[in-house]
């Protein structure tokens, strides 16, 4: 009827609100990891076949939910939200790997092949062991309560898809940006 107005408020409007917040710092997140990489490398090449890691997380994590049959909450999204830092992480230690042996000498094909054999164990056992110590949270055993079962989820779905993809499909993607810029600059 006129003169009726309907709003939300209360949790509803929290819920949302933090849904925004985390947006934005899932935004602010990534735009200060790609800042320092481009610092750190020295050139944009590597930090983007680096975060070209990160669709890989969301794929993961959304496929986790669903199959877990849990819900997109905040606690989901602070999950997805410390998924940037260690996601990246992997992929920095395989590009940063293939950089030093570009650097030695190698041919990008050879220093991507080397650095595919060296890092495999290293950023599996590191997955691997997150992974572990997340899935009494993502179970919900020892009273770790409902609300952390979707970060735990959301954090072992995420790693597991884009530990996976990182080891593939990043090397993809520097060899391709690699050539590229070789051809670029010629």
């Amino acid at each position: 009827p006129s003169g009726v107005d309907v709003s939300m408020g209360g949790v509803t409007k929290d819920i949302q609100e933090s849904f925004k917040q985390l947006g934005l710092a899932m935004l602010a997140a990534i735009a200060i990891v790609y800042f320092v990489l481009v610092v750190t490398f020295g050139g944009a090449l590597a930090p983007f076949a680096i975060l070209f890691s990160l669709p890989f997380t969301i794929i993961g994590a959304l496929v986790a939910l669903l199959i877990s049959g849990e819900t997109l909450s905040v606690s989901a999204m602070i999950g997805a939200l410390m998924l940037i830092g260690i996601v990246v992480t992997n992929a920095i230690v395989l590009i940063d790997r293939v950089i030093h042996k570009e650097n030695e000498g190698l041919s990008t094909r050879e220093a991507l092949l080397e650095a595919g054999a060296t890092r495999l164990r290293p950023i599996l056992m590191t997955a691997i062991a997150t992974i572990g110590a997340l899935i009494p949270l993502a179970l919900g055993f020892e009273g770790s309560g409902l609300i952390s079962k979707g970060l735990g989820v959301t954090v072992i779905g995420g790693l597991t898809s884009s530990t996976l993809l990182t080891l593939l499909i990043v090397p993809i993607v520097y060899e391709v940006l690699s050539k590229f810029k070789k051809k670029k600059t010629k």
